[in-house]
């Protein structure tokens, strides 16, 4: 029993720190001296990718509470028409990848577009100077982008803290005479704080590492000075002093979130709320709040996909090739494999856990899930580094061996890929695997101790049959994750490889989607999946 014990937790150790390496790896090589490169930057362009960075983050962040805020409260606090389906449909613009909305949406308010067209005939305009339209193509344009495919981050959050606050207190609110925008601002508002600052870090976070959608927009920020130093210069060093950076700023948001939250304290009963307590909007009021939420739903989620349905159906002989065939054969086989190798490494790191049962034992758990936090760009410069190494050893040796040399192994072939989806999503898979994991009483293991039963017996015999339907979630969730994952992709994909994620990217790059819309629409498909098994775990609560 003692040396399967030290099997689980010599493995356990070395994975979660194999999995932490490439952060490292990151600071590292970013304290090395600085270059000519990275000191032309700092002089010339670097203050402009800042300040655009700081202006997307808190753009974004402003427009997703604008969005998010209020359908949290009225689908958690009211009573409207159709609002079970509602719900719903608020979080399905949480699948749709930014640059393919940026793209619809350009297309629509460009001045070749449909919408300027239209009003030129309206009115009879003639030129350019005769009225004035905004410029979406701007940095305003990518924040609403961004806020549109972002808010449910806030709205999932902050329906679930609203739908938590205790009965007692809102009826309360009434028999004091408080209006609904006075129980709004006096009471839920307040308390949902919490839930507020995850939703906001969040997307902050998402905003920061986005690439797709600042990329299409031409906006220069920190994510794509990574991208342009890294290819356009080639140099590592540069880009690993950027992403070291950006590493700062996202472990600013994190610890400034839960700075702010250090005092509070909730002591509330968790009864929530039911259709008795809630408001009965009526007249304009109803009406009003019905037309914003489907009005959001319909610009974030139901126009893109009538747009992108009409051009797959338009367009199909040329979306559906021996390229697409292959590029989804290459998501399917990665994505499969990340998905494999982070429920693995999330069953490992969870038995260890507990079979040891101290406090230590929960370090590989943390090891292993800090880079759900890093975006994909940056999390692929951290990965090249160590692999860049390791071929440089395997080759250094085999050359000594007079063995030929074996070239990239590591990092130009799939195996980089793979690697950084592990690192970027085994914090999904060990999160889900821990919530089943955990239902599961001490005294099974006890009862299987007593039969004999060694640690890995005991794991395929009791535990993993009752894990079962967790380990399918979480295999689910990495592989749906995978395959819409672009930042990573586009830096660490071989030579000739692609995924259809950066296929699609790539065709909305040359302003051709619509040659790329049926797989476009294949990827939303998939990323509605989790949102799905999201939402029906929130009911389950309440």
């Amino acid at each position: 029993m003692k040396e399967k014990f030290l099997f689980w937790r010599i493995n356990s150790w070395l994975f979660g720190t194999l999995l932490v390496l490439p952060i490292i790896a990151i600071f590292i090589t970013a304290m090395g001296n600085s270059d000519q490169v990275f000191s032309h930057l700092m002089n010339t362009v670097m203050s402009t990718y800042a300040l655009n960075t700081l202006g997307l983050v808190v753009g974004t962040v402003l427009l997703t509470l604008v969005f998010g805020l209020p359908c949290a409260w009225l689908m958690a606090m009211c009573r409207l028409p159709g609002e079970k389906i509602l719900q719903w449909a608020l979080i399905l613009p949480l699948a749709m990848p930014g640059y393919i909305v940026g793209y619809l949406y350009t297309h629509w308010f460009d001045y070749a577009g449909p919408i300027q067209i239209w009003l030129r005939e309206l009115f009879g305009w003639q030129h350019v100077s005769d009225y004035w339209f905004p410029d979406l193509r701007s940095l305003w344009g990518a924040c609403f982008v961004l806020a549109l495919v972002l808010y449910p981050y806030v709205y999932l959050l902050v329906r679930a803290a609203f739908m938590e606050q205790s009965n007692n207190l809102l009826q309360s609110a009434r028999l004091l005479g408080c209006s609904p925008w006075q129980s709004f601002k006096r009471i839920s508002l307040p308390l949902a704080r919490p839930a507020i600052a995850v939703g906001v870090s969040l997307v902050a976070m998402e905003a920061l590492g986005d690439f797709g959608t600042v990329s299409y927009f031409a906006l220069n920020t920190l994510t794509t000075a990574v991208y342009d130093t890294w290819l356009g210069y080639s140099n590592l060093n540069a880009a690993a002093k950027i992403s070291a950076i950006m590493l700062m700023v996202i472990f600013l948001l994190i610890s400034s979130e839960r700075f702010s939250r250090r005092k509070q304290k909730m002591f509330q009963q968790q009864c929530g709320n039911d259709n008795h307590t809630k408001y009965q909007l009526t007249g304009w009021k109803k009406w009003l709040a019905v037309s914003w939420c489907w009005g959001l739903v319909g610009c974030a989620f139901i126009l893109p996909m009538l747009q992108l349905g009409y051009y797959a159906i338009d367009y199909f002989e040329q979306s559906w090739t021996e390229q697409f065939k292959t590029y989804s054969f290459n998501s399917l086989m990665v994505s499969l494999a990340a998905a494999v190798f982070a429920v693995l490494l999330a069953l490992m790191v969870n038995f260890y856990q507990r079979l040891d049962g101290r406090g230590i034992s929960t370090v590989p758990m943390r090891l292993a899930s800090l880079g759900y936090a890093v975006p994909g760009t940056v999390l692929a410069i951290g990965v090249m580094i160590p692999l860049t190494s390791a071929d440089h050893m395997v080759n250094d040796i085999a050359r000594s061996l007079d063995l030929g040399r074996p070239g990239l192994i590591f990092s130009g072939s799939m195996f980089a890929i793979i690697f950084a989806f592990v690192v970027r999503f085994a914090a999904v898979a060990i999160g889900s695997i821990e919530s089943s994991l955990v239902k599961i009483p001490p005294s099974l293991d006890m009862a299987a101790k007593t039969m004999g039963y060694a640690s890995t017996a005991m794991l395929r015999k009791v535990h993993l049959p009752l894990i079962r339907r967790g380990c399918l979630i979480a295999g689910l969730l990495v592989f749906i994750e995978s395959m819409k994952e672009l930042n990573a992709a586009i830096l660490l994909r071989p030579f000739n490889f692609e995924t259809l994620a950066t296929y699609v990217f790539n065709f909305a790059s040359d302003e051709q989607l619509e040659v790329a819309a049926f797989p476009a629409i294949l990827l939303v498909v998939v990323g509605l999946i989790p949102l799905v098994i999201v939402n029906r775990s929130l009911e389950q609560k309440h």
